[in-house]
């Protein structure tokens, strides 16, 4: 059973956005979408939809950084549930690819993080096993991971008085794809200790321990992995073990598939003989035939879900198998859907599958694998719409599509009181002396600015034409690496210069409480940049501030300018009647601003490595300026930092890590 704990009970007009989602997920309408501007507790009013409706969720985003920081609120809401959080990629992911040009095959690499296969073994086990159950996702929740059917089968039961030959227990662990080791017990491992059978689940943080005597299970117990000490006197009944990884294989099923895909393997090799590909040809029998001995012996290869649509028993093009299925598996109709920046994670899962078929096809095309590789793969959009029956779309912006199809509800009012910015239109000609009369203005108050331009080297010619004015000035665009943006944006709050100039500033997440102004220069240059959507989103990134105010440069109204100023004009009659008729007054949003520490030699690297690691620039290492003994101490502290941020999800600066240290290596 769900039940929500937080501190605060839903306010503004959070209620009335709760009864409205509600009432339609009752009614059994599959699409509705919450349009919940920046700041107004969007996530506050899907936990206590989930807490009123008592549905398993998915709730699906399109960022791994996002879905990380969902993943912490949904844990703190519902502590006592089964809140699992679902990546397929690891601390970082390097698919199999070859690139002919070059003659270059990339072997598939993911580095496993312990705390992460965790989470998605956790999150698979829930779903079969519990109805209190909140996944959140990445879009990679609709790649293939095979048959639920199958992944429920494969279990060890054990129950006290059960009789039982502890080899049959070893044989079923090694089936689970579990690993004895006596030395080194870790998840997903077993080891014997006489008449006492240890196991590590994959999924659980505790051990269990089986006790037998004469062949017959005498008692279960639950124990701390790392100290040994059992944990509960509560005695265990019966115990079930699920296996250790997602795509598991019946060795029943392998005698009849083999012939299948020695067939197919025939067939192909010599379509590619015929065409005059007598390497490819080789290296696919050389590729399939070891990929066939190794899953005989040992009932897996790295690799083995490219061979999943024999086992799964599909046809050609049928969808695979995800974590999707194990929601309508266990739960048919009865499980909410939601998605995350809708305006961006639908685009990204219609997109998906194309990305995926371009680089398998190069595969099977130069010999690397058989063409079955290409149901190893995302589910289309078309394929993943209908197998949710109810969806709900969380966005400041909705796109046409989903609004189109849905029942839109409302959410406008931040708890904070703050209204959305006043929007000003301005000509284009003479915007730049314009705009450092404005600056200037809001410089004297140590207020700050966002500015944005339409490329990278306006950007720059811009920071430098205020540098020349005496304003201080700085820019941020894509060249600009992921450990300084941060740099300059605490150095914007901290006063060190006053106006930021971008070209997409929507990427950075932007949460600045200083800013007061934001200025959209060109903003009559219809396109991507200055559509309806990333106007009103520029135009929030002002929406932290009581005093705040856009300007928008142009010399022609567009349509994008007419809806978006349509849009902010009528949220700020909403919020401003609300404040009046309940007496809020607005009051600005607080951040603290967290200290950088930028090393500045190897030396101070490794003396100072028990701080927070993203505070270090990595590109001050430089590795011909080391010893071999210096390398070595780097490498390790970088590998034990970089497990750790991957185990905190901070996989963006894991994978900047995991680069330096092949650097390093090599």
């Amino acid at each position: 059973m769900f039940k929500l704990k937080s501190s605060f009970k839903p306010t503004g007009d959070q209620p009335q956005a709760i009864d409205k989602l509600i009432a339609g997920i009752k009614k059994k309408e599959k699409n509705q979408v919450l349009l919940g501007v920046t700041g107004s507790g969007k996530t506050f009013t899907m936990a206590n939809v989930i807490q009123n409706l008592q549905m398993p969720t998915l709730i699906i985003s399109h960022n791994k950084t996002l879905a990380g920081q969902l993943y912490q609120e949904f844990r703190d809401f519902f502590p006592n549930n089964a809140v699992s959080y679902f990546v397929s990629y690891y601390d970082y992911y390097q698919p199999e690819a070859y690139i002919p040009t070059t003659d270059t095959y990339i072997e598939k690499e993911a580095q496993i993080n312990e705390l992460i296969d965790k989470l998605r073994l956790q999150s698979t086990t829930n779903i079969l096993t519990r109805s209190d159950v909140v996944v959140v996702a990445s879009v990679s929740c609709i790649y293939n991971i095979g048959s639920p059917v199958e992944y429920g089968k494969f279990i060890l039961e054990a129950e006290v008085g059960q009789e039982i030959d502890p080899k049959n227990i070893l044989r079923r662990l090694t089936e689970l794809q579990y690993e004895r080791s006596e030395f080194e017990f870790k998840r997903g491992t077993f080891r014997v200790r006489g008449e006492k059978i240890d196991i590590y689940p994959a999924y659980e943080d505790n051990g269990f321990k089986l006790t037998l005597v004469d062949n017959v299970v005498k008692q279960i117990t639950k124990f701390d992995p790392l100290t040994g000490k059992q944990i509960t006197n509560s005695p265990i009944n019966k115990l079930i073990i699920y296996p250790a990884k997602h795509y598991m294989t019946d060795p029943n099923i392998f005698k009849n598939v083999e012939q299948q895909i020695r067939d197919d393997l025939k067939k192909e090799s010599e379509l590619l003989k015929k065409q005059k590909k007598l390497i490819e040809a080789e290296r696919l029998i050389r590729r399939v035939n070891y990929d066939l001995e190794m899953i005989k012996e040992v009932g897996y290869v790295n690799g083995i879900e490219n061979y999943s649509r024999y086992f799964d028993g599909r046809n050609i093009g049928d969808p695979p198998y995800s974590l999707i299925d194990y929601f309508q598996e266990t739960y048919k109709d009865d499980w909410i859907l939601f998605i995350d920046e809708s305006h961006m994670t639908v685009p990204q899962l219609r997109g998906m599958f194309n990305g995926d078929y371009s680089r398998k096809k190069t595969l099977i095309d130069f010999g690397f694998r058989l063409r079955a590789a290409f149901d190893n793969r995302p589910l289309k959009f078309e394929e993943f719409y209908p197998m949710a029956s109810k969806i709900v779309y969380v966005s400041a912006t909705p796109d046409e599509w989903e609004v189109k199809r849905s029942k839109v509800t409302e959410q406008l009012i931040r708890p904070t009181g703050i209204i959305d910015p006043e929007v000003i239109i301005r000509k284009a000609e003479g915007e730049v002396p314009d705009l450092v009369k404005e600056i200037e203005i809001r410089a004297k108050k140590n207020e700050k600015i966002l500015v944005t331009t339409l490329t990278k080297k306006t950007a720059e010619d811009l920071t430098g034409y205020l540098k020349e004015k005496n304003i201080r000035a700085s820019y941020l665009h894509s060249d600009i690496q992921t450990l300084e943006r941060s740099d300059i944006l605490d150095n914007l709050r901290k006063g060190e210069f006053d106006v930021l100039i971008g070209v997409n500033l929507l990427r950075e997440g932007l949460d600045l409480p200083e800013v007061s102004l934001v200025a959209i220069l060109d903003a009559d240059k219809e396109g991507f940049l200055r559509s309806r959507t990333s106007l009103v989103q520029t135009m929030g990134r002002a929406a932290r501030n009581v005093k705040s105010q856009v300007i928008l440069y142009a010399d022609t109204i567009t349509k994008s300018i007419k809806e978006a100023v349509a849009e902010i004009d009528r949220r700020r009659r909403y919020q401003s009647d609300y404040n009046k008729k309940n007496k809020v007054t607005p009051k600005n949003i607080y951040k603290p601003i967290r200290e950088r520490i930028i090393a500045k030699d190897p030396a101070s690297i490794l003396s100072d490595f028990g701080r927070a690691m993203e505070e270090f620039d990595l590109k001050k290492i430089k590795t011909e300026s080391l010893t071999p003994y210096d390398k070595k101490k780097i490498v390790k502290k970088l590998e034990i930092e970089m497990k750790k941020q991957a185990e905190d999800l901070n996989f963006e600066l894991a994978i900047k890590i995991r680069d330096k240290v092949k650097e390093l290596k090599e």
